[in-house]
């Protein structure tokens, strides 16, 4: 018998690589990915890079210097000295400070209210089905596209003492005619008038939340029994509730910071009390431009800085309990 004849196989190299997790071509489409991903984030960047370069030096630069001057004293055309938290004690005595801010406080009790029951009231007979309602909604919200300084021009004129169409109009029907301007105990409730005149905005979005109440739901209220002002407040109002809730809190950083119409009718208010319309931003302003206090000026913005969230966050704190959201 003859040996089996023995072969030599050398292994002959594939051409095709491998295709396990480490192989190269794993590694190159991962590599692909990552510089995919990076383009990716660079253009956003790049879209979004004129937003960031405006919060950077127009929001948060400021923010951060008005922070470090408000431990300084700064008169503008000097350099700023640093004096720790000396501008924060002199507001606890302070006494013009003291009544800015409790006048500020006032007119915000009085006109958030107010504000919101009266575009409420607006928006909810505007959302019943009344001939010419676009014109109706259409005249309540062009009194917001008003330049604030022009409407308080238009309102120097209806509230004059002397010759104002608000007293004519007054004295047509046997009423006092105040002096709206000059008198103190009017200058409050003055502005407050002028400030329900652009709730505008706030009736046109009461609006749109008032179509999105579910007719369902109405109908089953009236099924059962609920009038009207029932069905509103246990149906619509809790419907709208996280619409109410934006609009109360945007009524509060406004209120807090109340400035260009008793800024403009102050200088024809000099009466009795020349401070009748001196709120917390005007003079926060004044200490600022005209006393040359920028340090003074920047602690009053922070603490109405502090005053406003404060506040917000109990709103907020308060809105889980209040605020209906639906699911």
């Amino acid at each position: 018998m003859s040996a089996p004849a023995q072969t030599n196989s050398v292994p002959v190299a594939s051409s095709e690589p491998p295709s396990g997790p480490g192989s190269r071509s794993e590694l190159d489409r991962s590599r692909s990915l990552v510089r995919a991903q990076r383009r990716r984030d660079l253009t956003g960047l790049l879209w979004v890079s004129p937003w960031i370069f405006g919060f950077v030096v127009f929001m948060l630069g400021p923010m951060l210097a008005s922070l470090y001057y408000s431990f300084t004293e700064y008169p503008l055309l000097e350099a700023p000295v640093w004096i720790g938290l000396e501008n924060y004690r002199r507001m606890l005595t302070d006494e013009v400070f003291h009544l800015v801010l409790r006048k500020t406080a006032i007119y915000a009790v009085i006109f958030i209210p107010l504000a919101t029951a009266l575009s409420l009231l607006i928006a909810s007979m505007l959302n019943e089905k009344v001939k010419a309602g676009g014109f109706f909604q259409a005249a309540v919200f062009i009194p917001t596209l008003v330049p604030m300084a022009g409407s308080a021009m238009i309102w120097l004129w209806l509230l004059n003492g002397e010759y104002g169409l608000l007293n004519q109009v007054l004295g047509t029907v046997g009423l006092p005619q105040p002096n709206w301007l000059t008198d103190a105990n009017w200058a409050m409730p003055s502005i407050v008038m002028i400030s329900l005149w652009s709730i505008g905005q706030m009736i046109v979005v009461y609006l749109a939340a008032l179509k999105e109440v579910p007719d369902e739901l109405l109908e089953a209220a009236a099924l059962d029994g609920m009038g009207p002002l029932r069905r509103f407040f246990n149906v619509t109002l809790p419907m709208i509730s996280p619409v109410v809730l934006f609009n109360v809190i945007t009524l509060m950083i406004g209120s807090l910071q109340v400035f260009g119409i008793p800024y403009v009718l102050s200088a024809a208010g000099q009466g009795s009390d020349p401070r009748a319309m001196y709120f917390y931003t005007m003079y926060m302003y004044d200490n600022a431009f005209t006393f040359g206090q920028m340090g003074y000026a920047s602690a009053q913005a922070w603490i109405q800085l502090l005053i406003t969230l404060g506040l917000t966050a109990m709103m907020f704190l308060a809105s889980n309990k209040l605020v209906h959201y639906r699911a």
